[in-house]
């Protein structure tokens, strides 16, 4: 299912770029936007400059986030790639601000999607997610605000209306990624499992999270468990899901929104 959302979402994004956003002069944020400039004006092609420039975040993102989500942040970087190349560039509105506005839209439901499938597309959604987990900040609106060079690029070598322009479709992108993937909201998951010595490596070593842990005993079964409690960022719901069933697919987890936390949120406790 997560190869599936890669896919999908990676596929809205190629089609955001090419129907919408390139046609118009309109470039997309991060390493995307800068790679679209070096196909306008150099003979790299957009997609090995995409690959490219996306390259030396990989080993960053392996390093700090994971084998997993860099394995689906690479298989996004490389669907998107491949179709920038394939899929032609072709206007299907003639109106530079809706195409701005619809191709953001469009733009920021793929990057949602691919988040959501514990993935990116590499570049400053990188930078964004490292960020977001130790400084605890909305992902979208950081990746608004790093974009912001982004526009300055595109004002100096293209024309401010295009900048402008830009700076509608990276907005509209932002809001979109919160409202899909993030609603910065805490969560606290109780995990019941009798996996618990198992469980507790497993999270320590692929969560940027601390964790609880209390000896139980089930009130049918009368068996020991052990409960294991969590707080997290809603983003990272979707794979501590993942990590969880990795180890004990039964395990019972009541997730509650949490309304305030004090004390230390990362890890350490």
């Amino acid at each position: 299912m997560r190869s599936i959302g890669i896919l999908f979402g990676s596929l809205i994004i190629v089609f955001a770029f090419n129907l919408f956003l390139i046609p118009h002069d309109v470039l997309s944020g991060g390493m995307s936007g800068i790679s679209i400039i070096l196909g306008m004006f150099t003979p790299l092609n957009t997609g090995f400059a995409n690959f490219l420039l996306n390259f030396p975040l990989l080993v960053i993102g392996y390093l700090k986030l994971g084998r997993k989500f860099v394995i689906n942040t690479i298989l996004s970087v490389v669907i998107i790639s491949i179709g920038l190349d394939i899929v032609p560039v072709q206007a299907i509105a003639g109106d530079s601000i809706l195409s701005s506005i619809f191709g953001g839209a469009l733009a920021g439901l793929g990057i949602g999607i691919v988040f959501r499938s514990s993935g990116s597309t590499g570049g400053f959604d990188i930078v964004g997610m490292l960020v977001a987990r130790k400084r605890d900040f909305p992902i979208g609106t950081l990746l608004s605000g790093m974009n912001a060079v982004v526009i300055v690029i595109s004002g100096f070598l293209l024309n401010w209306d295009s900048a402008l322009y830009t700076l509608v479709s990276i907005f509209v992108t932002g809001k979109v990624v919160d409202a899909v993937y993030t609603n910065h909201e805490k969560l606290t998951l109780t995990i019941i499992t009798e996996k618990g010595a198992e469980m507790r490596p497993h999270l320590l070593a692929n969560l940027y999270r601390g964790l609880t842990i209390m000896d139980g005993v089930g009130g049918y079964s009368n068996t020991s468990k052990n409960i294991l409690m969590v707080v997290i960022s809603r983003y990272e719901l979707t794979e501590v899901k993942n990590l969880i069933a990795e180890i004990d697919p039964s395990a019972f987890v009541n997730i509650t929104e949490t309304l305030e936390v004090m004390g230390l949120f990362h890890r350490g406790h």
